[in-house]
């Protein structure tokens, strides 16, 4: 009997790379119901049995955690009922049919075998899984789920994972639902509060949201930290004696015992002393052998370091560029805190693996030949093995960041089988009067791992001349500099990466998405030499939370709560009462907050502008026929000085007047909304889109949403058909893209170019098309007519109709209408 074996990786690429490593390339693939998650199908046994194998993915998390649909409302929900409603746990994306794809395939089937990621994250995806497969499983009345554990994307590793199989751990699963849990309800409660606050009163804010967020805003508060020491430094004036001898070949400035100080009347009475004297002796030659260690084995924290301070590669782009290396199986897995190589771990394999390398191969052949040697002793944290190269590339083969990341990896694995480099000292004490000098310099004795790491090498230029005791070195200068004290630098990202892991911020594989949301929300912006700096805005969010709770932005409340979560992990801790006693404590710090948001306006008030000050007259409001103001910065909207209200525009296109047309239904007059020439434009109701008059109509809809039969700009006048891409829009003609017409969907991002250059194009409800989509009326140039006999209307489906449809044009050819020929854009 032939049993059946579904197993599922957490990525398409992922899926494809493992079903072909352990068919021996001999696996067949054929679509899922989810398109971008193949099927892969090869032949094997399974426990001793003979079995078909059908290899499929997720694309990360299937399920979300969310709050019903009825707490999705800004302005129709207190902030506070989200820390007391119930939550829904809800497919993230029902049009990708991920969990329709897993039940499907699971049908029929004897086991489950799970090759999620070995994280938490990835913990808790096997169970979502499981959620949608395990209920269609064949019933065998034995264990039926297996979950795999491997580091490497190598035929050896993933035959070793199939052979030790281990079942699913729920208590790590359930510590992951417990911290989203918590982190969207104090994220969102704080955010949408002091969001719907501040931007209703001050107009420069230049941010589209002032998010809070248990990890995001510790991280700020560090980058805000040393802003505020910058901000609040008086330099100091201090003065050094600069002396220079002369040597047999050359001269050398010497260092000063003092060092410095900070009084000129000190300064010249010390110079005095030593100005007249001609001559400095030798009084003290040392020699010290000194080594510089080689690096332990590379975690993920390190890895971000390193690309940061070395490479110029920002935290988020270093950890995409680890997992397109680690997936394609150039690199281990790259989300990992162990700094320390398993006892069975096969260093000398991978060490040959590079010892054909064009650039480091020299290298590696000398340590295989005898000068390997042990790695540092590291930290195990029981997770996946540090980060090591898996098979030998080049820079022609990658190029980019990727070869970069790569280099860098394989240059600190080789470093941490190599020898310390060792390297001499010399220090010379020299005596100039009653002043005591120095000088010092290195000479390199063997570069050990710096052959490969060699920006790490010591300074071969540094090395000094041989002095003896009692020799006497004339003095060539002697005088004062006169200098001033220098503040701290900004925080760099790789000095934040390391701050972060050190007060518990943040896991090793969030950290970079911390650190790049502080920068999408407009609080800090990444300088010269990748630091972090803080912008106003920023400053004024972490200094107004200190004011009222400086709990609020300190890395203890987090690691209190990652304490916890450990325990439930390790199932040490209920997940239950751990969830509700953090949810009381962020509800009470809330209302807390609520009550004393006053102490962080007056910080908001020194530093903003209020709405009424600005803007400029841009239309008329429908309550009081009195001009509003347009407030360009983020979140772009309009306010009534007159009726103290705001109201919320579309994001991320451009607002401008139109026409002087006005709202039927309010008597707002309308804007015009466009992303660009090349994308989509719609007129918008202010109030409309804050307010929808109609029951169904979304909050944030524009007129070509709207069903007010008495509009000529709503959807009942320009709709022309559904969308079959996202099955939930209608495409609707775009009015006002005369001359190159457009009609675009109101829900997602298909757009169709039609006839350019034509005098008017009309929707005529009354003429439907077999394909159920309305027809076109359209009014060509005379002069560029493709009709005969200088006709200029033509009635017909843009979809079907032959001449229309070659006129056409789809933007995207995935969104295509089923009805559609294709014209220029196939």
């Amino acid at each position: 009997m032939t049993v059946k074996v579904l197993m599922v990786a957490e990525k398409p690429a992922l899926a494809k790379s493992i079903a072909l490593l352990l068919s021996d390339n001999n696996s067949n693939s054929y679509p899922s119901r989810c398109k971008p998650c193949p099927v892969h199908e090869y032949s094997g046994t399974f426990q001793g049995q003979r079995a078909t194998f059908k290899f499929t993915s997720v694309m990360g998390h299937i399920m979300e955690t969310q709050f019903p649909g009825q707490y999705n409302n800004w302005h129709a929900t207190d902030p506070e009922e989200l820390f007391k409603c119930a939550v829904d746990i809800a497919e993230c994306d029902p049009k990708k049919n991920v969990f329709s794809s897993l039940r499907n395939e699971g049908k029929g089937c004897d086991y489950l075998v799970l090759w999620l990621d070995c994280d938490a994250e990835g913990e808790n995806i096997c169970f979502e899984v499981m959620d949608a497969v395990v209920p269609v499983l064949n019933n065998r009345g034995e264990q039926q789920v297996f979950r795999a554990k491997f580091s490497a994307i190598t035929a050896k590793d993933l035959k070793t994972a199939m052979k030790t199989l281990i079942e699913p751990d729920k208590n790590i699963s359930l510590s992951v639902d417990a911290r989203r849990e918590l982190d969207l309800r104090m994220g969102v409660a704080f955010t949408r509060y002091q969001s719907k606050f501040f931007q209703e009163k001050y107009g420069d804010l230049d941010s589209s949201v002032l998010s809070f967020g248990p990890c995001q805003t510790p991280t700020l508060s560090l980058c805000v930290q040393r802003h505020d020491r910058i901000q609040s430094f008086t330099p100091e004036t201090y003065y050094t004696l600069d002396v220079r001898v002369a040597l047999k070949l050359g001269s050398a400035k010497l260092s000063w015992q003092r060092v410095r100080v900070f009084d000129r009347v000190a300064a010249s009475f010390f110079l005095d002393k030593v100005k007249d004297v001609g001559m400095a002796r030798v009084v003290n030659v040392t020699k010290k052998q000194k080594s510089k260690p080689r690096p332990t084995a590379l975690n993920t924290v390190e890895l971000l370091r390193l690309c940061s301070s070395g490479l110029g590669i920002g935290p988020q782009a270093a950890m995409s560029t680890a997992e397109r290396l680690y997936m394609q199986g150039y690199i281990s897995y790259p989300r990992t805190e162990t700094t320390s190589y398993p006892k069975n771990f096969d260093l000398v394999g991978i060490l040959k693996q590079q010892q054909h390398s064009d650039i480091w191969g020299k290298e590696v052949k000398l340590l295989l030949a005898g000068d390997m040697v042990d790695p540092k002793g590291g930290v195990d944290h029981g997770d996946h093995p540090p980060i090591t190269p898996m098979r030998l590339a080049s820079d022609i083969e990658l190029g980019g960041d990727m070869w970069r990341v790569y280099d860098l990896v394989s240059r600190h694995f080789i470093a941490t089988l190599s020898p310390d480099c060792k390297y001499e000292v010399t220090d010379v004490s020299i005596e100039l009067g009653d002043e005591n000098f120095s000088l010092s310099g290195s000479r390199l004795i063997r570069p050990g791992f710096t052959a490969v790491m060699t920006w790490l090498a010591p300074n071969e230029d540094t090395s000094v001349p041989t002095l003896a005791e009692g020799e006497e070195l004339p003095v060539k200068q002697a005088e004062i500099s006169e200098r001033k004290t220098s503040p701290p630098g900004y925080l760099t990202e790789a000095e934040l990466i390391t701050l972060m892991e050190k007060h518990g911020i943040g896991t090793d594989a969030s950290i970079p998405k911390h650190i790049n949301t502080i920068c999408e929300r407009n609080y800090v912006q990444v300088g010269a030499g990748r630091t972090l700096v803080p912008t106003n805005l920023g400053v004024v969010v972490i200094h107004g939370y200190q004011a009222i709770d400086y709990d609020l932005c300190l890395p203890t409340m987090r690691a209190a709560v990652e304490k916890q979560l450990g325990l439930i992990a390790k199932g040490h801790a209920d997940y239950e009462d751990v969830l509700y006693y953090f949810k009381t404590l962020f509800w009470r710090k809330f209302l807390y907050f609520r009550d004393n948001i006053n102490l962080m306006d007056q910080l908001f008030e020194l530093s903003f502008t209020p709405l009424a000050s600005t803007g400029s007259n841009f239309t008329l409001c429908g309550k009081c026929k009195r001009y509003m103001k347009y407030v360009s910065a983020r979140p772009q909207r309009l306010f009534c000085p007159i009726c103290d209200e705001t109201y919320s525009l579309p994001q991320g296109g451009k607002i401008m007047i139109y026409k002087g047309f006005t709202c039927p239904l309010d008597k707002f007059e309308l804007v015009l909304f466009s992303t660009g020439q090349n994308g989509k434009s719609y007129p918008v109701c202010p109030y409309c889109f804050n307010e929808p008059a109609f029951e169904g109509m979304k909050r944030g809809s524009g007129c070509n949403a709207c069903i007010n039969s008495l509009c000529e700009h709503s959807l009942v006048h320009n709709g022309v058909v559904s969308c079959s891409k996202c099955e939930k829009g209608v495409i609707v003609l775009d009015a006002n893209s005369k001359p190159k017409w457009k009609m675009a969907c109101n829900q997602c991002n298909i757009l169709i170019k039609l006839v350019e250059d034509a005098h008017k194009i009309q929707v005529k409800k009354d003429e439907v098309c077999d394909c159920g989509a309305n027809k076109l009326l359209v009014e060509f140039n005379k002069k560029k007519s493709p009709l005969p006999n200088g006709e200029t209307e033509y009635l017909g489906c843009v979809f079907c109709d032959g001449l229309l449809n070659d006129l056409s044009e789809l933007r995207h050819a995935a969104s295509r209408h089923p009805m559609h020929k294709g014209g220029r854009g196939r």
